[in-house]
């Protein structure tokens, strides 16, 4: 009878290591995931504010809704703090009461219809008088639809 040094299996189980081989781990390691969903996160928060689009202004408060997304790229008209007139978010081009009506003619044309609603953006601050020579203007150019922009008022 011969005795054996190894245990080959007598009611103990053990683990067989061949020449210090590792057993795959089965946990996953999120430490690299949540670090790209930490960069991701900053940038974009980062980002967001700048994509707003158009004219800074200050919009006046109203109770409302929001309406329904359009299907084609809006119309706006803006209106700063001085008067000067937008079209589009171009920040540096600004225009004359006058040739607004001929460039939304332009646009109608190029669209094919007047019959797109125009959004008008003005400062808090810009007269009355000068809002509803902005709006005869967008009406002259055939134009019938026109929303006024205003942020949503708190607790509304």
């Amino acid at each position: 009878m011969g005795m054996s040094t190894r245990s080959g299996g007598g009611g103990r189980k053990s683990r067989r290591h061949r020449g210090g081989s590792h057993m795959p781990m089965s946990e996953i390691n999120v430490t690299p995931f949540v670090d790209v969903m930490l960069v991701l996160l900053i940038i974009f928060m980062v980002a967001a504010p700048l994509l707003t689009n158009g004219v800074p202004l200050e919009l006046p408060a109203a109770k409302g809704k929001q309406l329904q997304a359009q299907k084609s790229e809006p119309i706006v008209v803006s209106v700063g703090k001085d008067g000067q007139i937008y079209l589009g978010d171009e920040q540096e081009r600004t225009m004359t009461l006058d040739a607004l009506a001929p460039k939304l003619q332009a646009i109608a044309k190029a669209r094919g219809s007047t019959d797109q609603p125009v959004f008008v953006r003005f400062d808090k601050s810009v007269p009355y008088g000068t809002v509803a020579r902005v709006m005869a203007q967008i009406r002259e150019a055939g134009f019938r639809k026109l929303s006024l922009v205003t942020q949503v008022k708190a607790g509304g």
